[in-house]
């Protein structure tokens, strides 16, 4: 097994002028703003740090995460009443404007929001739901994404179904809560609660859940939003360096890839890194971009040797293989891998 920087440069070598490791035409890398945490709470707000570093990382939309455009005095974010109360009074205040502010700047730097993760809990007032509609149309986002309960979710039904905007539900990995959206069953649930519900995967918390993502996006790609891209190990397990986790980044973005899914795939560091978060974001976008370049990679374990590939795909049926890796195989291929019933997905 080869090590994660061994990946990237052998994922370099194989394309001919691809020193920038550039994405894929038709996949859509960004950032979910939640990466930039460490800057909370820094004397004044934070906008044109973002603006900088989208910019030194060569990416033009994210996901905001409502905190990054908060005041200063609200933050750092907490779970405390005193946060929570204040953070009602600025969005009922003068967060709209603010907001406002925040979206000219970002639209003057060609950064483009698609979506805004807003803090949608259970005590939200009516109020506080109508303005994070409003706030969401002020980034110029067709998109609110939201972690919140199923309980939440049913509520707010009337307030997206009057406006028309799109709710995008974020899971976690708390299965064994069934308010909570982290199982297939708990989104298939919110689905059905409204026309204009969708899904934002989060690629990690699903697989620490102990779920495939992969089969996920392949049966629900026209219900779901964006995706968050991060490396979980299974079992409720932490967050790892791309690579290192047990999280099929390279085959979910080799899906969208030949599929041609228009779902924007954006970073999401969370991991204890050793840089900063410009610094880790780069890697983490620099792994992206890699196991977007290399093809015939789309079943192949993160990190893994190229040699690995054929002894992978030799254990596959040919429905499987194509179904995940979409390679045309010959008759004598199909007639001897079907000899072999390994196929999971007809048994």
């Amino acid at each position: 097994m080869q090590s994660r920087r061994t990946f990237l440069r052998l994922a370099a070598m194989s394309v001919p002028g691809c020193a920038a490791l550039a994405a894929a035409p038709g996949v859509r890398l960004g950032v979910q703003t939640y990466s930039f945490r460490e800057w909370l709470g820094k004397p004044g707000d934070i906008t044109d740090e973002l603006i900088a570093a989208m910019r030194q990382l060569g990416i033009t939309e994210c996901e905001m995460w409502e905190p990054t455009l908060q005041p200063p005095a609200l933050l750092p974010p907490s779970s405390g009443d005193a946060y929570r109360e204040g953070v009602r009074k600025w969005r009922l205040g003068s967060g709209l404007d603010d907001i406002k502010a925040h979206a000219a700047r970002l639209t003057a730097a060609g950064i483009r929001v698609f979506a805004f993760n807003y803090g949608l809990d259970d005590q939200c007032t009516d109020e506080e739901v109508n303005r994070g509609i409003e706030m969401t149309h002020a980034l110029g986002a067709k998109v609110m994404t939201v972690s919140t309960t199923l309980t939440m979710a049913k509520r707010a039904v009337p307030f997206f179904e009057k406006d028309g905007l799109i709710l995008a539900l974020h899971g976690h990995s708390n299965v064994s809560d069934p308010n909570q959206f982290a199982t297939p069953a708990s989104f298939t649930a919110g689905l059905a609660m409204s026309r204009r519900y969708r899904v934002n995967l989060d690629i990690g918390h699903f697989t620490a859940g102990g779920f495939d993502a992969v089969e996920f996006i392949h049966t629900h790609h026209d219900r779901i939003t964006n995706l968050h891209i991060k490396d979980r190990k299974k079992n409720d397990g932490p967050n790892m360096p791309f690579g290192q986790g047990d999280t099929p980044i390279t085959a979910v973005l080799q899906l969208l890839k030949r599929e041609h899914y228009p779902i924007p795939a954006y970073i999401e560091y969370e991991y204890s890194g050793s840089g900063t978060a410009t610094e880790e974001v780069g890697k983490c976008l620099a792994y992206a971009r890699a196991a977007l370049a290399v093809t015939r990679w789309s079943m192949v374990p993160n990190g893994a040797d190229p040699s690995e590939a054929v002894a992978l795909m030799d254990t596959l049926s040919p429905k499987r293989m194509y179904s995940v890796t979409g390679w045309p195989l010959s008759s004598s291929s199909i007639a001897r891998r079907s000899a072999m019933q390994l196929d999971p997905i007809s048994r």
